[in-house]
C-alpha cells in the first residue's frame, strides 16, 4: 500500500478529521432534530388542528364542497394573481417527492396502520392551513409590482401590532423570513434535485453531472421571469403531473379490486395495534402513529407557514375564499395522493412489501418496483422517472415565490429578487452532485422552528380567523353568493390598517370578479 509523505500526512489527518467532526455535527443535530419533530412539534400541531377545528366549527368538512367549487371559480385576474393559480402555486409547494418516498417510509417503518394516522393529521391539518391562508389574506399588502405580498412574517408583524406586541411581531417576522429563505430558497431546493438526480441515475444511468446542468437550464429561465411566469407554469404543470399519476394507481387499485377491502382492514388494524403482524420496522403502535402522523405533517405543510405566501398573492373577494382554498390543498395532497401511494405499496406482493419487513429498495424505488408488480411492461420505470422528477421541479418553483416573498419582507428589491432567484438556480443545480446530509439536517432544524413560531402567531390570532369566518358565514346566510369582505364591517378584534379591504375596494374587487367569471 503506499506511503503517506510527511506533507501529506497532516493533509489526511485533518481532511479525516473534518469528516469526523461533520459527522458528529450531523449526528448531533439530527437527534436534535428528532427530539424537537417527534417528540414536540408533532403534539403542537396535532393541538392546534384540533383548536382551529373546534373554533371554526369544522370549516374543513362542512365547507368542503364550497372548497372545491371556488378552486376552478376563478382562472384568470387582472393585476394580481387568481385564486387557481395561488392554489396550485401552494399545490406545488405541497405536492413533492415526500408524497412518493414520504408515504413509502411511513408504511415501511409504521406498517399500513401508518396510513390512518397520516389521513387524521391531514383533516386536522385542513383547519389549521385554513386558518394561516386566511390570516396570510387579511393581513397581505400590495407589492409595487401589482402582485399582493403575504405570509407568517407580514401577519405576525401586523397582527401582533394591533394587539401592542409590534416589536416583538416584527422580531418574529424577521426570523421566520430568515429560516424560510434558507430552508426555501437554498437547501430544499437542493434535495429535491438531488432525489431527481438520484432517479435517473439509479434508472437510467444518467450522471449527476449531466443532470445537474440540465436542471439548471429549465430552471433559471423560468424563475428569472419572474411570479407571474412561475404561477403560469405550475398552473398547468401541476394539475397533469397528479392527474397522471392518479390515473395509473387508479387503473392499479382496479385490478386489484378484491384486495382493497382487506388492505383497509389491515389500515385500521394496523393503527389500532389489532394485529401484531402488522406492525412497520420501525417497532409497535407507537412507531405506527408516529411515523404516520410525522410523515403526513411534512408532507401537507399544514401550519408550516409556506403555502400561505402563495395564497395572500391572490386577489379574492373574502380572505375565507383562499383560506378554504388552501385547506383543499391539504385534503388532495394527503388524502388523495398521499393515499393513492400507500395503496399502490400495500397492493404490492410480499416479495415486493411485507409489513415489518425492511425492503431492499429505497423508498421511491419501492413505489416503482409495486407498481411494477401490478402493470406489465417497461414503461413504468420512466413514468415513475416523469412523476419523481415534476414532483421535485414543480416543488422547486413553488419555493421561489415562497423564497422572493419573505425576501420582500426583509426590504429585499428587484436587484435581490433576481440574485435569489440565481442562486436558486444554483442550488438546484448543486444538489444533483453533492451529498447533503448536514445541509438537510440543518433545514429541517429550521423549518421544525418556524412550524413552531408560525402556530404560536396562528394561535395567537385565531381570533381574527374566528371572526373572518363569521362574517362569510353570516352573509352566506344571508343569501349572498359572493360574500365580500369589508373590514369596518365585520366586526373584527382590532381595527385592520390599510386600504385593501375597504368598502370601495370590496365593490370594485366584486365587479371585477363577477365580469371574469
Amino acid at each position: 500500500m503506499p506511503i503517506a509523505t510527511p506533507i501529506a500526512l497532516p493533509a489526511a489527518i485533518a481532511a479525516a478529521s473534518d469528516a469526523s467532526l461533520t459527522e458528529r455535527l450531523t449526528e448531533s443535530l439530527a437527534a436534535f432534530e428528532g427530539f424537537v419533530s417527534g417528540k414536540i412539534l408533532v403534539w403542537i400541531l396535532l393541538g392546534a388542528g384540533l383548536l382551529l377545528t373546534i373554533g371554526t366549527h369544522g370549516v374543513q368538512f362542512r365547507l368542503l364542497g364550497r372548497s372545491a367549487r371556488l378552486v376552478l371559480h376563478s382562472r384568470h385576474q387582472r393585476g394580481s394573481l387568481s385564486s387557481f393559480q395561488a392554489f396550485v402555486i401552494g399545490l406545488g409547494g405541497r405536492v413533492g417527492t415526500g408524497n412518493i418516498a414520504g408515504v413509502a417510509l411511513a408504511v415501511t417503518m409504521g406498517g399500513p396502520g401508518a396510513l390512518f394516522w397520516m389521513w387524521v393529521v391531514a383533516l386536522l391539518g385542513m383547519a389549521t392551513s385554513f386558518a394561516e391562508s386566511t390570516l396570510a389574506q387579511v393581513f397581505k399588502v400590495r407589492n409595487a409590482d401589482g402582485i399582493f405580498r403575504g405570509g407568517p412574517a407580514y401577519y405576525m408583524q401586523r397582527g401582533l401590532a394591533i394587539a401592542g406586541h409590534g416589536g416583538l411581531g416584527r422580531a418574529m417576522g424577521i426570523v421566520f423570513a430568515a429560516m424560510l429563505i434558507f430552508s426555501y430558497g437554498l437547501v430544499f431546493p437542493m434535495v429535491q434535485s438531488n432525489t431527481i438526480a438520484a432517479t435517473l441515475g439509479s434508472s437510467h444511468e444518467v450522471s449527476t453531472t449531466v443532470t445537474a446542468i440540465v436542471l439548471m437550464l429549465v430552471t433559471a429561465p423560468i424563475l428569472l421571469a419572474g411570479m407571474r411566469f412561475v404561477a403560469k407554469v405550475t398552473e398547468w404543470l401541476v394539475p397533469i403531473m397528479a392527474l397522471a399519476y392518479l390515473i395509473v394507481v387508479a387503473v392499479v387499485v382496479l385490478v386489484s379490486l378484491p384486495r382493497i377491502p382487506g388492505v383497509f382492514a389491515d389500515i385500521f388494524a394496523g393503527a389500532f395495534g389489532l394485529r401484531p403482524g402488522l406492525a412497520g420496522v420501525g417497532g409497535g403502535l407507537f412507531a405506527t402513529f408516529l411515523n404516520g402522523t410525522k410523515r403526513g405533517l411534512f408532507s401537507n405543510e399544514a401550519g408550516q407557514g409556506s403555502s400561505p405566501n402563495g395564497a395572500a398573492t391572490a386577489d379574492v373577494a373574502h380572505p375565507v375564499v383562499q383560506g378554504l382554498i388552501q385547506s383543499l390543498g391539504v385534503f388532495i395532497d394527503t388524502i388523495i395522493i398521499c393515499t393513492a401511494t400507500g395503496l399502490t405499496v400495500l397492493l404490492a406482493s410480499p416479495s415486493i412489501y411485507t409489513p415489518g419487513v425492511q425492503p431492499e429498495w429505497a423508498e421511491t424505488t419501492l413505489v416503482q418496483q409495486a407498481l411494477a408488480d401490478a402493470l406489465p411492461g417497461g414503461w413504468v420505470v420512466w413514468f415513475m422517472t416523469f412523476v419523481v422528477a415534476t414532483f421535485a421541479y414543480s416543488s422547486v418553483l413553488g419555493y421561489s415565490n415562497f423564497a422572493e416573498i419573505n425576501l420582500s419582507y426583509l426590504g429585499g428589491g428587484r436587484g435581490a429578487g433576481v440574485v435569489l432567484r440565481l442562486a436558486m438556480t444554483a442550488a438546484t443545480g448543486l444538489g444533483a452532485i453533492v451529498a447533503l446530509d448536514l445541509a438537510w439536517t440543518m433545514a429541517d432544524i429550521a423549518l421544525a422552528l418556524m412550524t413552531i413560531l408560525n402556530l404560536v402567531a396562528v394561535v395567537w390570532l385565531s381570533r381574527w380567523v374566528f371572526a373572518v369566518l363569521r362574517d362569510y358565514d353570516r352573509q352566506r346566510a344571508d343569501g349572498v353568493e359572493e360574500p365580500a369582505f369589508i373590514a369596518e364591517r365585520a366586526e373584527l378584534p382590532g381595527v385592520l390598517e390599510g386600504d385593501i379591504w375597504t368598502a370601495d375596494k370590496a365593490a370594485a374587487r366584486v365587479a371585477t370578479l363577477r365580469e371574469e367569471a
